[in-house]
């Protein structure tokens, strides 16, 4: 059986593991620490706070912002369900909008149809891997007559003067746009370093912060770790030093944070990250050398002169099939021993979403890229063998139904 997307984990990566184990120390601390400094060099952001998922994240962010009942949220139709739950969590409106007709990603034509008096926050997905085109969303939210609607309803609000720009960045860590790293695209973006993410702590992600002018990124950083932490106002390793025990607690915070055994395997995978992404381009750029003869292949565009993708999923479309067609496709692949998976099935599919009113006929273009999608395994140890067996089997399987 060829797996769908084993995590890859180095010896180096185990050892790291070891190392906080045999360390005594175990939760939040300097490693976690560490992991944070290492994400913002990276990415060349100003701050970044680790916490226990993206998902996590972006609802740590959406409450610092002072998001809740009666405000709106502009999400993508087409992307995994936590985007949209955050927002539900905060009892504000998610306000879906379609994909591009040929791009996975919410283009800025459609946010500013959705934007209202009531929108706060913006949520660009980077589907796939493939960044959103940032310059034209942050410079959406700076036109005089969108800020016109901005209607601020706590001093943080009032302080930014317009939208929030909220980039969900769970697949995207590494990916480029005009030659700049996710995470320095925006205002704020979320990564997630889950199981099946290209750089794995088993759970986990991170609020990489880029706020503008007059914030200071580094005290937005200590109001998340306070927000993100209980409302305490230190946290477990700084209660150690002498004298330091005694806290206090300003708010009822939330249980956010993340470990220190996670942030070292972050450490050591971040430092492997480079090779990680080549591998997955290999396999991407082998998928499609070996799909573009064939007229019933759409290929995904992953590298351009304007992006560069993170390579987190390779989702090979059919050309002109139904839903009906392409699961039939999936059931002939996973037959021969292929794990295949499908990203994603647009929320208004999605019963909950489904049962507030939201209709999936509203959002054609996130349909029509889903009801064709087939993604194709693409992890870091695939061998050539297996990758020419998932080429021939999904060929077979799909020229059979067609």
């Amino acid at each position: 059986m060829i797996p769908f997307s084993p995590p890859y984990i180095s010896k180096k990566a185990i050892q790291a593991v070891v190392n906080v184990l045999q360390s005594g120390w175990i939760t939040t601390g300097p490693v976690t620490k560490e992991f944070e400094n290492k994400i913002t060099a990276y990415c060349g952001n100003q701050k970044t706070l680790c916490v226990n998922s993206a998902t996590a994240g972006l609802e740590l962010m959406l409450r610092w912002f002072g998001v809740g009942p009666g405000d709106e949220v502009i999400v993508p139709a087409y992307t995994y369900c936590a985007t949209a739950n955050v927002v539900a969590h905060c009892g504000a409106k998610p306000v879906m909008v379609d994909s591009g007709a040929d791009n996975v990603n919410i283009t800025h034509e459609s946010i500013r149809r959705a934007v209202t008096a009531k929108t706060k926050v913006i949520m660009p997905v980077d589907v796939f891997g493939i960044p959103c085109s940032y310059d034209e969303i942050n410079s959406l939210v700076r036109e005089p007559e969108i800020m016109k609607q901005f209607h601020p309803s706590n001093p943080v609000q009032e302080k930014l003067g317009r939208i929030l720009v909220l980039s969900d960045a769970a697949h995207s860590l590494g990916a480029t746009y005009h030659g700049k790293r996710t995470g320095n695209l925006t205002d704020v973006s979320v990564f997630s370093f889950h199981a099946v993410k290209n750089l794995t702590t088993a759970e986990g992600g991170a609020i990489a912060l880029n706020l503008p002018a007059p914030f200071n990124n580094e005290d937005i950083y200590a109001q998340l770790n306070i927000l993100g932490l209980h409302g305490q106002s230190k946290d477990a390793y700084s209660k150690t030093e002498k004298k330091s025990w005694r806290y206090d607690v300003a708010m009822a915070g939330y249980k956010m944070n993340m470990t220190d055994i996670q942030a070292a395997l972050g450490i050591a995978q971040l430092e492997e990250y480079d090779d990680i992404l080549r591998k997955r381009k290999y396999n991407f750029d082998a998928y499609t050398n070996a799909f573009r003869k064939y007229d019933w292949a759409v290929l995904p565009v992953y590298e351009t002169g304007q992006f560069l993708s993170s390579f987190q999923v390779y989702d090979l479309r059919i050309k002109g099939i139904t839903e009906k067609t392409r699961d039939k496709i999936i059931d002939a692949i996973m037959e021969k021993e292929v794990s295949v998976n499908v990203h994603f099935q647009p929320l208004p599919m999605l019963s909950y979403y489904k049962n507030l009113g939201y209709q999936v006929k509203d959002y054609p273009n996130a349909y029509k890229h889903y009801a064709a999608e087939i993604s194709l395994p693409v992890f870091y140890s695939m061998t050539d063998e297996q990758l020419q067996e998932v080429i021939e089997v999904v060929t077979d399987a799909v020229q059979n139904n067609l």
